[in-house]
């Protein structure tokens, strides 16, 4: 029989590992450094990873799996800090996967955020946006914003979160953290009634549906900072998933909203770094001037790509100018920056 789950999840925060997985047919399997490792010695049989999995739920969540074939929640464990734990099924049986949360927020300079996100999380109203894949960092960088403006403001912040990855003491400001399913039954109906708990800064784990996108552009308009996630890879999907996910007769109303409440985008990547050592952010950053929100009412986001180009003196960077910047310092390998590239040839021109 295999370790206890625990003793796995304590060996994977040794290892400093992100995430476990445990499969049947297969040792456990850790990500490191954004690559999977699998573990020596023998495959988990389907009783085995049954039992493993199991082991994380109640019974309440027990019966939800049955229902719902699936799974997402938060626990604490005391020899490893939270997780998130997300449960599916293959093959008929319950398999897991697991991400090892932070234990304490890192600095900007750690997490290698450029600075304006600091200026970003200062502003008094408006919508911040993080976007990106899966697993790029976004909680991490709308945790650290959080972190900062508990530090600095008296202010109400109200989370939504699915699921909470880290619990935030107060300091300066009151922090409220909902999990959805636990505390709220869904996103667009938790953000319906925190307008009504008094918030100053609202915190929307992720953007998903019509309802959460238009409450959140309400809240931005009417002297609430909302940070939010959205699972865009770059800027210009960014604002293209916004305002193409309502009816072409509500489309010309969304696009004002965006234009006056935006504050700022940041589209986050993380890469391996050249030398092995582990992996590193690169970024692309919008900074709304009067120019970009003229582009956003005309609806014309792709004019958007030539102002991140030549926006750098107001704190833009395009994605394909930050991969060249970390290729030139030798940070990232010339195959990476040309795989990650919206256009290649700007890194082999460079």
């Amino acid at each position: 029989m295999p370790a206890t789950l625990s003793e796995l999840i304590r060996i994977a925060r040794l290892k400093n590992a992100s995430d476990l997985h445990i499969i049947q047919g297969l040792p456990p399997a850790l990500r490191v450094n954004g690559e999977i490792v699998i573990a020596s010695g023998e495959a988990l049989s389907r009783e085995q990873v049954r039992e493993l999995t199991l082991s994380m739920l109640n019974e309440t969540q027990i019966n939800q799996l049955e229902t719902t074939r699936e799974l997402c929640f938060s626990v604490y464990d005391p020899a490893a800090g939270r997780l998130r734990v997300t449960v599916y099924h293959h093959a008929g049986i319950p398999e897991l996967a697991v991400r090892l949360c932070a234990l304490e927020i890192s600095d900007a300079e750690t997490l290698g955020l450029p600075s304006i996100c600091a200026d970003f999380a200062r502003k008094s109203n408006g919508l911040v946006l993080i976007t990106g894949p899966t697993g790029v960092g976004k909680t991490t960088t709308l945790n650290y914003m959080v972190d900062l403006i508990n530090r600095e403001r008296r202010c109400k912040i109200v989370m939504i979160e699915d699921p909470v990855e880290y619990l935030h003491k107060p300091i300066r400001s009151l922090i409220v953290q909902q999990e959805v399913y636990t505390d709220v039954i869904s996103f667009p109906r938790a953000l319906i009634h925190v307008l009504r708990q008094n918030p100053d800064v609202i915190v929307i784990g992720e953007m998903r549906e019509l309802e959460t996108i238009a409450t959140a552009l309400t809240a931005a308009e009417t002297g609430h900072l909302v940070l939010a996630t959205l699972h865009t890879p770059n800027v210009m999907q960014t604002m293209e998933r916004i305002i193409s996910v309502f009816p072409a007769q509500q489309q010309k109303q969304i696009v004002m909203q965006l234009a006056n409440s935006l504050q700022g985008v940041v589209a986050q990547d993380l890469l391996p770094r050249a030398d092995g050592t582990g992996l590193v952010l690169a970024h692309e950053i919008l900074v709304p001037t009067m120019a970009v929100r003229n582009h956003i009412r005309e609806n014309a986001a792709h004019k958007i790509e030539t102002v991140l180009m030549t926006g750098r003196k107001d704190g833009m960077i395009s994605m394909d100018i930050c991969l060249s910047d970390l290729y030139h310092r030798a940070i990232i390998s010339y195959d990476t920056a040309v795989s990650r590239a919206r256009d290649p040839n700007l890194i082999k021109k460079a």
